[in-house]
């Protein structure tokens, strides 16, 4: 059985890498998009890398091309450097985890997803782990990589740890089996895999399940028969979703 009430994982939507518009004027993972999120009170899904002075930023992709427009891998970068890119052209920067907390302050759940890299994350869990100690306010940690999710619970995670993971076929569920053996708390799983029987058996063991990422109806609509909470972008739940 899990070891912590996560009534407060599933009780609102979470909206993935903030509350943004599909990068067109607020982009993903920017202090913009968590600030929308927390002003319209839902929950925040973002994504962690790993930075060269061994500091936690949000920040989803390997290289930065895409978010900042030039070339470099993120984790050649220190966290100060990131801090003066510019995401998408706009005014908003690479935030660190702290800053990042230091703005929400409790006021939504965070639901967080370690990128890692096999072999280059050495003190990653532990940095994450120390930047959230003193957080008041609910803290998820999640992620595809078991060698994270392992660490994170070796480390005696105070927070609730869980796997993002999707997949249909008897050997891919195998392996989460194999992760949900280190004691996981929840599942963050792609909502067009459900629904499918390691979800079902997960669920009826007691284990919280949100799905990622939402963007229309169906999604809705799975999550709500297969799952207990939907990762959303590109709407917002409140309206009615435009085909």
């Amino acid at each position: 059985m899990p070891r912590h009430d996560l009534r407060w994982l599933t009780e609102r939507p979470i909206a993935h890498r903030g509350l943004h518009d599909l990068n067109r004027t607020v982009w993903e993972n920017t202090l913009t998009a968590f600030s929308r999120a927390v002003d319209a009170g839902y929950a925040i899904e973002c994504d962690l890398q790993y930075a060269a002075d061994g500091v936690p930023v949000v920040f989803h992709d390997d290289q930065l091309e895409r978010l900042c427009a030039i070339t470099g891998d993120v984790r050649a970068k220190t966290s100060v450097e990131l801090g003066m890119l510019s995401v998408g052209g706009t005014a908003d920067k690479v935030p660190t985890l702290t800053q990042m907390l230091k703005l929400v302050g409790g006021r939504v759940p965070l639901v967080i997803e370690l990128k890692g890299r096999a072999g280059d994350d050495d003190g990653f869990a532990a940095s994450v782990l120390e930047a959230v100690e003193a957080y008041d306010g609910p803290v998820a940690l999640m992620s595809f990589d078991h060698w994270l999710l392992k660490e994170l619970k070796e480390l005696g995670s105070p927070r609730p740890v869980g796997l993002t993971a999707e997949g249909t076929d008897p050997e891919t569920f195998f392996v989460h089996e194999e992760a949900m053996q280190l004691g996981l708390d929840f599942i963050s799983y792609h909502y067009a895999h459900l629904p499918n029987p390691f979800i079902t058996k997960e669920r009826q063991a007691g284990i919280p399940v949100i799905t990622w990422t939402v963007r229309d109806q169906d999604g809705i609509d799975r999550t709500r028969e297969e799952a207990d909470q939907m990762t959303f972008e590109g709407f917002d739940p409140r309206e009615p979703v435009v085909a």
